[in-house]
């Protein structure tokens, strides 16, 4: 079953998902949880679309087009003035 969240572009296929634990431990917005038998995705919202989840699952079981939600924060942080993008500790989005 695929899971498309309503908010952005994030694609998550719960049949493919093998229970890794990368994508709770790579994304810095706790989009994705670890479950009993896959991961749980509890946060879809909060997704800012970075693509650390989508590059660390080994089975391809997300999907997410990358840098929009980046890019949108980046926008925003530019015209707050601010320097936080919001796109996670260390992010190089706002570099």
């Amino acid at each position: 079953m695929a899971i498309r969240a309503a908010v952005n572009t994030l694609e998550y296929n719960v049949a493919l998902c093998v229970n890794c634990g990368r994508c709770s431990e790579a994304c810095p917005h706790g989009v994705f949880a670890p479950g009993s038998d896959a991961a749980e995705l509890v946060r879809p919202e909060a997704c800012m679309e970075c693509g650390a989840c989508q590059q660390n699952c080994p089975t391809g079981a997300i999907t997410v087009d990358s840098g929009v939600g980046c890019a949108y924060a980046m926008i925003m942080a530019a015209l707050k003035r601010s320097s936080d993008c919001g796109c996670g500790p260390k992010s190089s989005c706002c570099s």
